[in-house]
């Protein structure tokens, strides 16, 4: 659990300085739980430079309430909690100096954005939250108000959890918990998770991720875990200590994510790190008459295949699908080896291409169409799918052919620059899984919205 926090001071010398206003959300690390947000009357001078920056003066702090008034509000709030803030150490070297003036000894961990921000959006202009905010696309209103720049730290932080892929955010405050002896029937972890799809990570006592798995319901398919009788499941329920998660809206983001994440943290329990075995592609060449052909082959080092199938008998189903979806001819996708006409042309099913009856660049252009849809290959796109909530969208980004990561944006905020989601994605490994993963993904869903940048 997570308080992310902004607090505003009258400025002044260092360790004098007092809280004029405070704004804390309680992050469950998915959505807000709970907030407080307070002007304070730091019953000492504003210096003018902060009344010039922040706005708040004097006048408008004599009707609030007193440090010692809301002492007990920040405590609850933040009991259990990580401290997050942009300049964490400054924020909570303010709130220890004010609780020490009451006697009463402050002691939270702590996060700093700015730190983590450097760590995992490298190579921005400026770590300045108003700065950051607009390069990552996050809405910012009431900029050095205190609850405009923690609204702005907790979309922030969203995104810095998106881009931990080694989970040392989330493994951090799993060792700040309290441990507790764990129910016979684990039933205490199930009732805190979701019913809905996304990456599951199950840790042990010391935080370490043991297994990771996606599920259409994660809270289903912990349960499955919980109540297995396989080998597995036992090793599971033996060693878990705490189950977290990260919802992702789209089932692609859900796939790719779970086979980069084995990938990069090695489980013990996923023993063959799921990696899927890819036997057949489908590939093209130009015969000598200059129709292009697509033959069903095995999968092989030397060439790269328009997509990728787990077995020859997918391969043949989507040949005979795309035959069909964009009038390809029997003879030239390799599913009839006749010297004359195919089938398909008999039936009139066929323009001829097979007899050189129909113009090469005609047919050929079909052929590129549907290369164009079911692969890839050389293209800068942009796969937006189902996000986490109803106004949010999912970014798959691929460059110059090459799967770079994965993000989300918001319905309002249009994406016209492939520079811009670059900013935006989490930066994830592409590699023979990951296409096929993607691959796999286009040819199922026939309305997956695409955008193609140049």
């Amino acid at each position: 659990m997570y308080a992310i926090l902004d607090i505003e001071t009258t400025g002044g010398k260092y360790n004098e300085e007092g809280i004029t206003e405070i704004a804390i959300y309680k992050f469950d690390g998915h959505k807000v739980v709970d907030q407080f947000i307070s002007l304070v009357n730091p019953e000492r001078e504003i210096q003018p430079f902060v009344v010039n920056l922040t706005g708040i003066n004097t006048a408008m702090l004599r009707s609030a309430p007193k440090f010692y008034e809301v002492a007990k509000r920040i405590v609850e709030i933040t009991e259990d909690c990580i401290i997050v803030a942009h300049n964490a150490e400054f924020d909570y070297r303010i709130l220890k100096t004010e609780f020490n003036r009451l006697g009463f000894d402050f002691k939270r961990k702590a996060l700093c954005t700015v730190s983590l921000s450097q760590q995992l959006i490298p190579d921005q202009e400026s770590y300045s939250l108003g700065k950051l905010a607009r390069a990552l696309g996050i809405p910012m209103s009431d900029r050095h108000r205190a609850n405009g720049d923690a609204l702005a730290t907790v979309q922030l932080f969203k995104i810095l959890l998106n881009k931990d892929s080694y989970k040392s955010i989330v493994q951090s405050s799993i060792k700040t918990d309290q441990k507790e002896k764990l129910p016979s029937n684990l039933k205490y972890i199930i009732e805190d998770l979701p019913s809905e799809i996304g990456v599951y990570y199950i840790h042990n006592s010391d935080g370490d991720i043991i297994y990771i798995g996606k599920s259409s319901n994660i809270k289903k398919r912990i349960n499955q875990h919980f109540t297995g009788t396989n080998s597995k499941s036992k090793k599971i329920q033996l060693q878990v200590a705490k189950v977290t998660y990260e919802l992702t809206g789209s089932e692609l983001i859900a796939l790719l994510k779970e086979s980069e994440e084995i990938k990069r943290n090695k489980p013990i329990l996923n023993h063959a790190l799921k990696r899927a075995v890819f036997s057949h592609g489908i590939y093209s060449s130009v015969n000598e008459h200059g129709y292009i052909e697509l033959k069903i082959n095995n999968v092989n080092k030397k060439e790269q295949p328009i997509t990728t199938f787990a077995n020859y008998y997918s391969s043949k189903q989507f040949m005979n699908r795309i035959v069909e979806q964009y009038e390809l001819c029997l003879k030239l996708t390799g599913l009839s080896n006749t010297t004359n006409g195919c089938f398909n042309y008999d039936v009139k099913l066929c323009h001829g291409a097979c007899l050189n009856i129909e113009a090469s660049e005609i047919y050929n252009q079909r052929v590129k169409d549907m290369i164009a849809r079911y692969s890839y290959n050389l293209q800068n796109m942009a796969i937006i799918d189902r996000g986490r909530t109803f106004d949010e969208r999912s970014v798959i980004l691929i460059k110059n052919g090459v799967y770079k990561g994965i993000g989300y944006i918001n319905l309002n905020y249009q994406i016209n620059k492939l520079e811009v989601l670059e900013t935006i994605i989490t930066p994830m490994l592409n590699n023979r899984d990951t296409q096929h993963i993607i691959q796999s993904y286009m040819r199922q869903k026939k309305h997956l919205k695409i955008k193609t940048f140049d």
